[in-house]
């Protein structure tokens, strides 16, 4: 089974640095004039992430700081990726609920999505 999500941005170039440049995901493909749409596709393990600008639409920043994207790791990897995103200027921040700060590491990502780095087991 694989799981795609998608959501709307108004600019792939700076999701494109934090997720692959910062977070390490694996660019998937791209597409460019798809009926009005442009969109970038990330792989983290078998699920995807799908990031789409539609023509004529602004897309706004995050509804709220509970709307997650987490990906789980090894604490090693944590940490690994955790110093990428930061040598690329993207700050930790604290995540609403502290379940999230015992168990990992959290960005706000450039739309405003919290992005958490959680350790698996």
């Amino acid at each position: 089974m694989r799981v795609r999500t998608a959501r709307p941005t108004n600019s792939l170039a700076p999701l494109r640095r934090f997720y692959v440049d910062g977070a390490g995901l694996t660019e998937r493909s791209t597409f460019s004039g798809h009926s009005g749409f442009d969109g970038l596709i990330l792989a983290a393990g078998d699920s995807e992430l799908e990031f789409v600008v539609e023509a004529g639409f602004f897309a706004p920043r995050a509804p709220t700081v509970e709307h997650l994207f987490v990906l789980y790791l090894s604490a090693d990897e944590v940490e690994h990726r955790a110093a990428r995103l930061e040598s690329l200027g993207f700050a930790r921040v604290r995540p609403n609920n502290p379940w999230w700060a015992q168990h990992g590491i959290t960005f706000e990502d450039p739309d405003g999505y919290h992005f958490v780095l959680a350790r698996d087991g």
